[in-house]
């Protein structure tokens, strides 16, 4: 059941009194402006340990920057990476979505293998590539593999680097044509990573589900099977969402476990002049 409260916003009290929406509609012409208003409480929550497979160099490094435990639903989403199963996380805007991919990814870089990330914008994977860069991992050979990479550049990502962040246009057009070139990292490569995967609709969603199943056929051919995990804070049905884009059947954590302050939403309907119509 949703935890939020629908209030029909008839008078003044029922806004909320003393309340910032309160003081912002106390204008009677205003006040009639709001059809419908929900209430959402504060939620807490409590932090749990690490997971025992997590090594403690990880765990130091996140700790140094504050980090000292997780909420249940990143545990859950990096165990069930750990185990093979594929998987989205579907919580929240600023839930620790990223934690819970970067959990199992460096891990399995530790480990020996290799990472590679997708987004829809090159901005997030900058963003991306500066956590990483903040971590400070001697083993952790991070870069971004995009249309803006120099020619010098792409070479030593194809020969050293082990957790690749690139878009699936750049993923079609360069590294499947030219797999055999990365066939050290194919061969090698743990996890894939999918985030913000709810921009991946309609046609260009097709094409994006092609390319994601010719990548799996690639992998298969230099013996590897890694293991899709994708995220997102507005996928609706994310299991089969995720089944849709991967082919393959994935397991879905949604129970955001993070804790949150209490929030008002209110919908405005503006009125009707002469000027700008409806």
């Amino acid at each position: 059941m949703p935890d939020w409260k629908p209030v029909t916003p008839t008078s003044s009290s029922s806004l909320g009194a003393g309340s910032a929406l309160d003081t912002l509609l106390r204008v009677p012409a205003r006040h009639d402006r709001v059809t419908h208003v929900e209430h959402v409480p504060a939620r807490q929550s409590a932090q749990v340990g690490w997971p025992d497979w997590v090594g403690e160099q990880l765990v130091t490094r996140w700790a140094n920057r504050g980090i000292a435990g997780l909420w249940p639903h990143q545990v859950e989403a990096a165990d069930l990476v750990r185990r093979g199963q594929n998987v989205i996380i579907a919580t929240g805007t600023a839930s620790g979505k990223s934690l819970a991919y970067l959990i199992p990814a460096l891990s399995s870089v530790l480990d020996g293998g290799t990472v590679l990330y997708l987004t829809p914008t090159k901005a997030l994977a900058a963003d991306q590539l500066r956590a990483l860069d903040e971590l400070d991992l001697p083993e952790l050979r991070a870069a971004t593999y995009d249309g803006d990479t120099p020619y010098e550049e792409r070479l030593w990502v194809r020969k050293h680097a082990n957790y690749v962040l690139t878009n699936p246009d750049m993923l079609h057009r360069s590294l499947l044509p030219r797999h055999a070139q990365w066939a050290a990292f194919w061969r090698r490569l743990r996890v894939i990573v999918v985030d913000e995967c709810h921009g991946y609709r309609g046609v260009f969603g097709s094409h994006v589900a092609q390319i994601l199943r010719r990548l799996r056929r690639i992998c298969a051919r230099h013996g590897s099977r890694p293991v899709f995990l994708l995220s997102s804070a507005t996928a609706s049905e994310p299991g089969a969402f995720a089944e849709r884009l991967t082919g393959l059947q994935t397991a879905e954590v949604t129970v955001d476990a993070s804790p949150r302050g209490a929030t008002t939403f209110a919908l405005w309907e503006p009125p009707l002049t002469d000027l700008r119509g409806e």
